[in-house]
């Protein structure tokens, strides 16, 4: 995927945090020297692209509901189906393969640990598949972040 300009200076001026006013677009749009329909546009782009998978919050989990690290072991012939009925499932983000036995690993989020409880009880009757539950004990903040800037 080809990144421009214009996509480069708005990943590296907002990827950290976005304008918390009624119009953030137009807010971003004159941060960056541009119109609001072009953020919009590139922001398509980036998304159509699969350089851009959401736009939204991150949310301190222990404020805002509860979360965990959950992993299946997935036999091969059922994985593209259960991946695909997991990730249909609006409580589950970050859903990966990986190379272990234990092959989907996903995060399911909810109100409260009833909520993730239920699901994993969900999870479990539906594939057959015991999911191997990983709350988290304690959080160490990193600020991940990938500054692009200019191409070379």
């Amino acid at each position: 995927m080809h990144i421009d300009a214009l996509s480069r200076r708005l990943i590296d001026c907002y990827q950290h945090g976005m304008p918390l006013c009624a119009e953030p677009y137009r807010a971003m749009a004159e941060t960056l020297g541009c119109a609001e329909s072009e953020v919009l546009a590139c922001l398509e782009r980036l998304q159509q692209g699969d350089g851009l998978s959401r736009i939204g919050p991150v949310f301190e989990h222990s404020r805002a509901g509860a979360s965990t690290l959950v992993a299946l072991a997935v036999p091969q012939a059922r994985l593209e189906r259960v991946a695909e009925w997991i990730s249909a499932f609006p409580e589950v983000n970050h859903n990966y393969l990986r190379e272990h036995r234990y092959n989907l690993w996903f995060v399911l989020t909810g109100p409260d640990r009833a909520h993730i409880d239920r699901l994993l009880a969900v999870i479990e009757a539906e594939t057959g598949l015991k999911p191997l539950d990983l709350p988290m004990q304690n959080a160490f903040r990193i600020d991940l972040g990938f500054p692009l800037g200019d191409a070379r």
